[in-house]
């Protein structure tokens, strides 16, 4: 009897960890988006902007982009880098570089920055404003 119990005890601990693990990671996770290239018609700009915009009252999201245009530092080699504030995309399309959250993806876009130049800028963008390409 006692060589039944302990397996049958070890196969409820497993089926109570299974259940835990679905249950914390289940219904409310997004599946990853499962493109290289996509892309976004929306907002992005740097990761505590974009939060900030979505934050943001609907009513007084288009004050918040006039209010915080994106800058952001351009190395003697064109790289841009530590880019802040917020900038509309029409269609832009774009490398998908990370998934930050259930809520923002990072992008690699080209971005007009400084007096019309424009750049390639990893910039966070709402998840539900990029679209896979077919």
């Amino acid at each position: 009897m006692k060589y039944l119990l302990a397996p049958t005890f070890a196969a409820a601990i497993l089926a109570a960890s299974a259940a835990a693990t679905a249950q914390t990671s289940g219904g409310t996770d997004t599946p990853k988006l499962q493109c290289a290239i996509g892309y976004v018609t929306g907002v992005g700009g740097s990761e505590q902007s974009v939060r900030e915009y979505l934050a943001t009252p609907s009513r007084d999201q288009y004050r918040y982009i006039a209010d915080n245009p994106i800058h952001c530092k351009v190395s003697d080699e064109g790289r841009a880098s530590d880019c802040t504030g917020i900038t509309n995309l029409s269609r832009e399309k774009v490398s998908v570089y990370d998934e930050v959250d259930s809520a923002i993806v990072s992008v690699v876009a080209r971005v007009e920055l400084e007096h019309g130049d424009i750049y390639p800028v990893i910039i966070a963008v709402p998840r539900k404003d990029v679209k896979c390409q077919e």
